[in-house]
């Protein structure tokens, strides 16, 4: 999804500071599975973008064993995570995604995480994952004006939807409200770190790169 592997070429594609798409399409002009042009895919509960973890892992899903399986696919992969066969695997592959990729993430990588998880808190208002290697100075500006900013419109044209009926939707309101908080709350530490212009050295190690987003990314 970020392009550090591809589909029609073996070993690393984009593993060196800065590396973008197009770097990735001089190697590979047709690409059967295209990265993210951004390097921000965002990782939230309801699908609200197109390029949403779960939007583009179906898309690869579709593009290595067709369409044709893909239910049957999300079916196999909801199972496994579980241990046992849901009415609704795309919630289950959701919430994995949401609550333990990073954890394993950070396991297999031992807490050395490439894949980083830029995260507003406990609501699970905004969450999104960034490849480091193609972090800029740029990043944290985009991952507000594109993505932040725009959930929170989004999110509030709900609350406004849901408030015709405030009993029945009474826990989703709650849900809302406090997801909105809290992210107009880190949206502060997000605007100040995107105005600082952050930079990273990659022969400074990961520890090192990733604590200069202290607040806006999840512990390891």
């Amino acid at each position: 999804m970020v392009g550090r592997y591809s589909l029609d070429k073996p070993s690393l594609i984009l593993a060196n500071q800065g590396e973008t798409v197009d770097d990735f399409l001089i190697q590979i002009p047709n690409p059967s599975f295209r990265p993210d042009d951004d390097n921000i895919i965002p990782v939230l509960d309801d699908e609200y973008f197109t390029d949403d973890i779960v939007y583009r892992f179906k898309d690869f899903l579709k593009t290595v064993f067709g369409e044709k399986t893909l239910s049957q696919n999300l079916d196999y992969i909801a199972e496994a995570l579980t241990g046992k066969s849901t009415s609704s695997p795309e919630k289950v592959i959701r919430d994995y995604f949401l609550m333990d990729f990073f954890k394993d993430h950070l396991r297999r990588y031992k807490k050395r995480p490439i894949y980083w998880m830029f995260s507003s808190g406990k609501q699970q208002g905004f969450n999104a994952l960034v490849y480091m290697h193609r972090y800029n100075k740029a990043t944290l500006s985009k991952m507000r004006t594109d993505y932040l900013l725009e959930l929170e419109a989004k999110l509030e044209a709900e609350l406004t939807s849901l408030s015709k009926d405030p009993v029945k939707n009474k826990a989703r309101i709650s849900k809302i409200k406090k997801q909105v908080d809290e992210m107009r709350t880190w949206d502060e530490l997000l605007n100040n770190k995107a105005l600082a212009l952050i930079g990273i050295d990659l022969d400074d190690g990961v520890v090192v790169n990733y604590a200069k987003f202290e607040g806006l990314v999840r512990r390891i």
